[in-house]
């Protein structure tokens, strides 16, 4: 409020009835003054305030003399009347500085400049190799991980990308695809392996240790992708995949057992799918055409519509009409009968354990199943087709596209059934079942690592999802790396990473890193059969160099040389044990690169960390800057071109069950999908005891099964089984809580 001069003299001149004396008069025009100064002063205060302004606001405009040349040009200036009591004022100023140019476009470029790529700024944590080096568990729990929110700030992700699940995991939204889609891609790395022994031959702790060398060492912007563990190998003979030493992911534990509860969102939805199927059966065998479009259909307050999901299923089946009573008989039946053939199912359950005595079961044998008895069986969880389409999908709408369309059985009449045409459990359903499963996975290590999705090699694709690749093929930059590895050996892993998820994804790599072990070679060479559980025998032990040499002539060659018939250049990492000689591992540097490979290099990295691969990321890095010449391995003739040209097969042997569905497959114009082989890993071949390169065999395909929704058909090799069994001494034996310290003993 600001009230003129005159009317303040005014006022105090009323106040003066008497006659002033000296000092009145003294302190009355040193007031004059100072208030006149005072005046003088804020008008040109008030006048540089209402000059900045881009909008002035008057009250009392009526009776106001305001001086238009304080308004600078282009602003607005808005006139309004006083609300406040008559006489209270004689008139209010209101100068609102609103800055709708400086203010929204400093805005506008703060938030565009968040929207950009952000470098980074990584602080990786500081490594204390002991020696000798402790178990597993015991070096995840000595070091304290980074805030994930840190870490997520670090490599330029957003507050709003990020949704996190306690401190030190969280998913990333994905958006971040969006907002960095011009962004040019990293380079790509596969990490793929000999021919493994049964105790694995450490990919994982090669990849992990690859990144950890090239973040902290040669400080290049470098992430890991890694499949989620199934709990069948954990708890069975394997044990967990977080790498293992100094180059692992931390928490190893909560990497280990359920993470984020994934694959058991999997689960969930697969077994939704085996119990609509089931359910829609009973209640077409028990049922009229009108009874059960009346419970399809429901009245809701004398009205009855279609749901969206419904409509589709009319439109597939030629029926364009969306009124429920406009519908002829034949319409309706036609509508609600799926009409399955029980024997041509082929949707299983799934259960995320590995149990040999859920192969084959009976169900329906309750007498309210009124007799729909019928035989079925149990896959591992992670041989879900849904876990496949979970791996390739490359959007939310992908992934409900291809869950929609996945093949559950066959109808009486020889068509596909899809999940789609249940459309009680339609595509919506398992989207909302797997909402929070489509975003990978941001664990932390220092070095920042995406695990998603969790397919075997041997009975699925056996390769971390499109999604997590992408998102760290943006994040790292031009110039960084991704890291990421496919199951098993290059025949199996490899195979299926280039054949199938490059297909989907429409990714190409840089660089194969070939993992060996001077152990897996041994046995390739001619060594004692190695078993789980059991001592190493002696020649694994001891130095051998002519059982090294076979298995780099035999097995090491080959892998080599399946790697470049996708004209991908290799780099061997040799995972060094403490049992290798010297000499053992200069014979297999020198035999890799006489066998094709770009180098060839031995890496220390369970026992030292990132620094003990660091002639490995070199390597790598030298291997990714030459051009490749990737290439797919098949158009057509699938089968019999991986059995010849990956295995060493001379033939293919197809049984008539096999022949029947590939038939069957190709009239319903499933012929052009890639192939997925369902085959053991402990050989080329489909005889887990033949070693090294095997020849003069043929592959025997026992049967053929699709996975459309995942976009491929797999042919199961021999006697290869989707459900594993436990050995007699199962890990869990050594897997215990402690109830003082609430932390799980005995994984590795």
């Amino acid at each position: 409020m600001y009230l003129t001069p005159s009317l303040t003299i005014q006022r105090l001149t009323r106040t003066s009835s008497t006659l002033l004396n000296l000092h009145s008069i003294v302190f009355f025009f040193c007031f004059i003054y100072c208030f006149f100064s005072s005046y003088v002063i804020y008008s040109l205060f008030l006048n540089s305030k209402v000059m900045q302004a881009d909008a002035v606001v008057l009250l009392g405009a009526k009776n106001m003399d305001f001086p238009h040349t304080w308004v600078r040009p282009g602003a607005a200036v808005i006139c309004c009347e006083p609300t406040l009591e008559t006489g209270s004022v004689e008139y209010i100023v209101i100068v609102i500085k609103i800055t709708l140019y400086g203010n929204v476009v400093r805005s506008c470029s703060r938030w565009l400049q968040a929207q950009q790529y952000q470098p980074w700024h990584l602080q990786c944590l500081k490594l204390q190799p002991l020696t000798p080096v402790p178990s597993d568990i015991e070096i995840s729990r000595a070091q304290t991980p980074k805030p994930v929110d840190q870490l997520a700030e670090e490599i330029g992700l957003l507050p709003e990308e990020l949704e996190a699940y306690g401190r030190s995991k969280a998913k990333v939204r994905l958006s971040l695809l969006d907002r960095l889609h011009k962004q040019p891609d990293g380079k790509y790395v596969l990490v793929a392996g000999i021919t493994p022994t049964p105790l694995g031959e450490g990919k994982s702790t090669v990849t992990i240790g690859l990144v950890q060398a090239l973040s902290a060492h040669l400080k290049l912007n470098s992430f890991a992708c890694l499949r989620q563990p199934s709990q069948g190998p954990t708890f069975g003979v394997k044990g967990g995949a977080a790498g293992g030493g100094y180059a692992q992911v931390i928490p190893m534990e909560e990497f280990n057992l359920h993470l984020t509860g994934d694959i058991h969102a999997i689960t969930a939805a697969n077994n939704l799918v085996a119990a609509a199927i089931d359910a829609r059966m009973l209640h077409e065998a028990t049922q009229s055409d009108k009874a059960l479009f009346n419970r399809l259909v429901p009245s809701v307050n004398g009205v009855r519509r279609f749901s969206p999901i419904q409509i589709s299923r009319l439109h597939r089946l030629g029926i364009n009409k969306i009124d429920p009573a406009s519908l002829t008989p034949q319409d309706v039946s036609t509508f609600v009968r799926l009409d399955l053939d029980p024997s041509k199912i082929t949707w299983q359950r799934v259960v995320d354990t590995n149990d040999r005595f859920l192969r084959k079961i009976t169900v329906g044998q309750a007498s309210t199943e009124k007799g729909q008895m019928r035989e079925t069986g149990f896959d591992i969880a992670v041989a879900s087709e849904i876990m496949a389409i979970l791996a390739l999908a490359d959007s939310l709408e992908d992934m409900r596209t291809r869950l929609a369309r996945m093949v559950v059985g066959t109808s009486r009449s020889g068509q596909p059934v899809t999940a789609e045409d249940l459309v009680c459990c339609g595509s919506h359903c398992f989207s909302q079942l797997l909402l929070h499963v489509c975003v990978p996975l941001l664990l932390l290590q220092g070095t920042p690592v995406f695990v998603h999705a969790g397919p075997f090699a041997n009975i699925a694709h056996g390769n971390s999802s499109v999604l997590a690749d992408k998102l760290a093929l943006k994040l790292v930059g031009r110039d960084g790396f991704v890291v990421t590895e496919a199951g098993f050996g290059a025949d199996i892993g490899m195979e299926k990473f280039f054949n199938i998820k490059c297909r989907t994804s429409g990714l190409r790599p840089d660089v194969v890193v070939l993992v060996a072990t001077v152990r897996a070679l041994k046995m390739h060479g001619g060594g004692s059969n190695v078993s789980a559980g059991a001592p190493l025998p002696r020649e694994y032990i001891d130095e051998n160099l002519s059982l090294v040499a076979g298995g780099c002539q035999s097995n090491l060659r080959k892998q080599i040389q399946i790697a470049h018939l996708f004209g991908v250049p290799v780099v061997v990492a040799l995972n060094v044990f403490k049992t290798d000689t010297q000499a053992e591992i200069e014979l297999v540097c020198q035999m890799a690169k006489e066998s094709g490979a770009s180098d060839a290099v031995p890496c220390h990295h369970w026992a030292q960390g990132g620094r003990g691969s660091l002639d490995l990321a070199r390597a790598v890095n030298e291997a990714a800057s030459r051009p490749s010449n990737f290439q797919f391995l098949y158009n057509i003739e699938k089968i019999r071109t991986i059995a010849t040209k990956v295995y060493g097969a001379d033939d293919i042997e197809l049984s008539p069950e096999a022949v029947a569905k590939i038939d069957y497959y190709n009239q319903q114009g499933y012929g052009s999908l890639p192939i997925c082989m369902a085959k053991t890993h402990l050989s080329l071949s489909h005889m887990p005891d033949k070693k090294g390169v095997p020849t003069g065999f043929v592959l025997p395909i026992r049967d053929v099964r699709a996975s459309i929704g995942a976009g491929f058909i797999y042919p199961l090799v021999g006697t290869m089984s989707t459900m594993p069994g436990l050995p007699t001494r199962p890990c869990f034996y050594d897997i215990d809580l402690d109830p003082v310290t609430e932390e799980i003993t005995g994984l590795f």
